[in-house]
């Protein structure tokens, strides 16, 4: 397992998700600071299992699933309207996505809407189905995950700080004053 408590958190999510299958909504978590829900909410960290420290310096974030996310409106919009409470130290952002490869860049056509490209990507050959988990903490932390459809296995998650960069940002966003 890892290290570091912002990537064990993004894997705890890949997990989850996983664990759903495949061709799932968007879901967002809040990230809060385990040892402080501990302390602060006792019944809901029973309820969460996590009633007892996992080490006595074990640093973790407990991801917590937000409600559904409005179907069909633009996920940057949507997070273009979210405030977090002080209690919440981070949020998390799982999402699938079709994605081409770097060599698929330069046959884009470019005179098409949002909408007719989506249609393109979809059906090109060379398309990838990815499933990204982002995370990001208040004080600009942010870790991802990336698991390809074809390569579904635990094993073969990459993970990185600066894998999907874009979204990082607008999560932050959500933690702007």
């Amino acid at each position: 397992m890892a290290a570091d408590p912002l990537t064990r958190a993004v894997l705890e999510i890949d997990e989850y998700a996983a664990g759903l299958g495949w061709d799932q909504p968007a879901r967002l978590f809040a990230l809060v600071d385990t040892a402080r829900l501990r302390e602060q909410e006792p019944g809901l960290a029973a309820q969460l299992g996590l009633d007892r420290p996992a080490g006595p310096t074990a640093a973790s974030y407990t991801p917590i699933e937000q409600d559904e996310l409005p179907a069909g409106g633009a996920l940057d919009e949507f997070l273009g309207t979210i405030a977090w409470p002080e209690a919440v130290a981070g949020c998390a952002l799982t999402v699938e996505r079709l994605m081409l490869p770097p060599s698929a860049e330069a046959s884009v056509p470019r005179d098409l809407d949002d909408k007719r490209l989506a249609e393109w990507v979809a059906e090109h050959p060379d398309r990838q189905e990815v499933r990204m988990t982002v995370a990001v903490l208040r004080d600009g932390s942010r870790e991802s995950a990336l698991r390809l459809r074809e390569k579904d296995s635990p094993t073969e998650v990459l993970t990185g700080p600066d894998l999907v960069p874009g979204l990082a940002e607008a999560l932050l966003a959500t933690f702007a004053d």
